[in-house]
């Protein structure tokens, strides 16, 4: 991963930021990224932290364009990718969603949590056969997938095979 050194200034922001978020004041922690400059802004660590903030609003498309962004910006890091998917599925797009991980980069097709939201968008889809395949890949490289799976509503399908 590419190292980012902010400005101290900005470095603030964003642990204030996560200050605020660790404290359920996602409203408070996207306001205060709004002190960041405009080079941090666009940098991984800000483009992150603006993503999740927005996940925790629900603030669906417009986290969809962050991750766009993030992306574009570290092609091969899973992160965009898997809060692009997550946006898409959240907003009824989830053969989109299941696109978007299907195409990513093959570093971020290993990543575990790639494999196991690929797995949630399938059985989603009804694609079952899919799913339990890469559930296992799932499990097979972070085996607490297991103990996710059990109760995600998107694998209800799978659930008594994870008994």
């Amino acid at each position: 991963m590419v190292k980012v050194t902010l400005p101290i200034q900005d470095q603030k922001t964003l642990t204030a930021a996560q200050g605020y978020l660790e404290l359920a004041m996602p409203r408070e922690a996207l306001a205060e990224l709004a002190g960041l400059s405009d080079e941090a802004a666009l940098s991984h660590p800000g483009l992150e932290m603006r993503i999740v903030i927005l996940l925790k609003l629900h603030r669906w498309k417009t986290a969809a364009a962050c991750a766009r962004k993030l992306c574009r910006l570290l092609p091969e890091q899973p992160a965009g990718f898997i809060h692009l998917a997550f946006c898409l599925h959240e907003l009824g797009e989830t053969a989109q969603a299941r696109d978007i991980l299907r195409k990513a980069p093959a570093t971020v097709r290993k990543d575990a949590t790639c494999c196991y939201n690929l797995a949630c968008y399938e059985a989603v889809l009804g694609e079952l056969d899919a799913a339990r395949l890469h559930l296992a890949q799932s499990i097979s490289i972070d085996k607490r997938f297991r103990d996710f799976a059990r109760t995600d509503s998107d694998l209800a399908p799978l659930h008594k095979e994870l008994q």
